[in-house]
C-alpha cells in the first residue's frame, strides 16, 4: 500500500529543500518527524506538513495506520518556474533577481 503528498509552486529553491529531504529519505514517518521537528531550516517546517499529509493520506486509504508503521519510500524536489525580477541600483540601472520556486513529492508505504 503507497501513499503520496505533493505540493507544488513552493516559494523555496529545490536546493533548499534537497538538503533537508537528504536527512529524513529511508527513514520511518516517525521518527522523521521527530527529527524534522527539531531543525532549524524553513524547509524543514515544509517537509513535516507535507510528510504529515501523506501519513494523513495513508490512515485514509486504510484503516488503522499510524506514523511508526510507515516508512517514507520515496521522496524528492523538483525545479517549478522562476520568477524573474527586477532590482533597482545605481544610475538607472537594473539588476535581474531570479526566484526559484519548487515541487515536493513524498511517497510512503508500510515497513
Amino acid at each position: 500500500m503507497e501513499s503520496k503528498a505533493r505540493q507544488t509552486d513552493i516559494n523555496m529553491p529545490a536546493r533548499k529543500l534537497r538538503r533537508v529531504i537528504a536527512l529524513v529519505r529511508g527513514k520511518s514517518a516517525d521518527e522523521a518527524l521527530r527529527m524534522l521537528k527539531f531543525m532549524p531550516y524553513f524547509a524543514a517546517r515544509v517537509v513535516e506538513k507535507n510528510l504529515t499529509q501523506a501519513v494523513a493520506n495513508a490512515a485514509e486509504k486504510s484503516q488503522g495506520t499510524t506514523a511508526n508503521e510507515l516508512k517514507i519510500s520515496e521522496i524528492y524536489a523538483d525545479e517549478s518556474r522562476t520568477l524573474k525580477r527586477g532590482k533597482p541600483r545605481a544610475q538607472g540601472r537594473m539588476y535581474a533577481r531570479v526566484k526559484r520556486t519548487s515541487h515536493l513529492t513524498i511517497k510512503v508505504t508500510k515497513k
